[in-house]
């Protein structure tokens, strides 16, 4: 039997003996993998009948920044690598995405595709430390990747429509947005593709931790000599994991820069990868569904202490003492705590239906 496969079998419980012991054993497990991105995206798309136009757009942001969270997700929560650069990802994402999508030879959905290659290959560029850093000095590293990221864009900024290869006119003023899809001219339109384009996003994620490199990233994240003892090609999987993680941000850097607006160089300062991992840990790292909960965090918190005119200051203070919070008693994160209380429910609930 594979290694791996071996590593990771574990044998289901028989619950056909009691009818009623089945139907407990159903409520005490969380959503499955496959069943909560689409209840999010059905809950999502139908957002917008209840919501004004302003909210629309944070929603929207909130999407994009929780596939960037699902990323950082999939580095550290699955392989244990610290990185500290996706808010630099998104940025180049975004600014990849404007230069393809100005040219106008390339449809929408083609150039998410190739702003997804172009940051998944800079991924295995980045990944490349990885292979001897771990920790904090991967995370210093990749730091101070996303400080030289914003130095570039700050001296080149994004492009506007001028000529030459970074394609920028001091000239003209303000930015221009990528060039949204007909289906998705409109905000609530490409609110709701947005939601869909993030939706595989995590279907792509999901697939991956399920199948073979999932087996492997868990092998090494547990002990990275055992992994190596039992065969397994630690280089080939680290350079993927950060191959994936950077495909998924630039993708939804892309996403970004077709929003209202476009997309400026305060956008993305490096403290902001800081508050991502940090708002992440408190959603929960090690489930996906706080990727979900981190962009929310991010995005529609601000936006909700801006509408009742709270500074956003007070959203750091939240956010360090949630995080003290989180790694003092609740080290999984509210996606985890919301696991475990709803399989509690499901158990008390299957107990009551077994005695009755």
């Amino acid at each position: 039997m594979n290694v791996l496969e071996d590593a990771h079998r574990t044998t289901a419980p028989d619950h056909a003996r009691h009818p009623t012991a089945a139907i407990g054993h159903r409520l005490r497990q969380p959503l499955s993998a496959a069943a909560w991105p689409a209840a999010v995206a059905a809950a999502a798309l139908l957002l917008p009948l209840f919501t004004s136009p302003y909210w629309i757009q944070v929603l929207t942001a909130a999407a994009v920044f929780s596939v960037a969270a699902l990323g950082l997700s999939v580095l550290y929560g699955r392989v244990g690598l610290i990185s500290l650069g996706q808010i630099a990802m998104l940025a180049v994402g975004g600014w990849t995405a404007e230069r393809l999508g100005q040219t106008g030879a390339l449809p929408f959905w083609l150039v998410l595709l190739a702003t997804g290659v172009v940051t998944g290959l800079i991924g295995i560029v980045i990944g490349l430390p990885a292979l001897r850093l771990s920790g904090l000095y991967l995370a210093l590293i990749t730091l101070m990747l996303a400080a030289a990221v914003t130095i570039v864009l700050t001296n080149t900024n994004f492009p506007n429509g001028g000529p030459g290869f970074l394609g920028y006119d001091p000239v003209k003023s303000g930015t221009v947005p990528l060039a949204r899809p007909a289906v998705a001219a409109g905000d609530t339109a490409y609110f709701r593709y947005t939601v869909v384009v993030c939706v595989l996003m995590f279907l792509l994620a999901i697939a991956h931790t399920r199948g073979r490199p999932g087996r492997a990233w868990a092998a090494i994240r547990q002990s990275e000599h055992a992994a190596v003892a039992a065969g397994i090609n630690v280089t080939l999987y680290k350079l993927w994991a950060f191959a994936l993680a950077c495909f998924m941000t630039g993708v939804a850097g892309a996403l970004l820069a077709a929003s209202a607006g476009g997309l400026t160089v305060y956008q993305f300062p490096p403290q902001e990868s800081i508050t991502l991992l940090a708002a992440l840990l408190m959603a929960g790292m090690y489930h996906f569904a706080g990727a979900v909960v981190a962009g929310l965090m991010l995005k529609a918190m601000p936006a909700l202490l801006d509408t009742w005119g709270v500074s956003g200051n007070v959203l750091l203070i939240v956010f360090g003492v949630g995080l003290v919070q989180t790694l003092v008693t609740s080290p999984e994160g509210i996606a985890g705590q919301m696991s475990r209380d709803l399989a509690r429910l499901g158990a008390r609930v299957g107990m009551r239906r077994t005695t009755s």
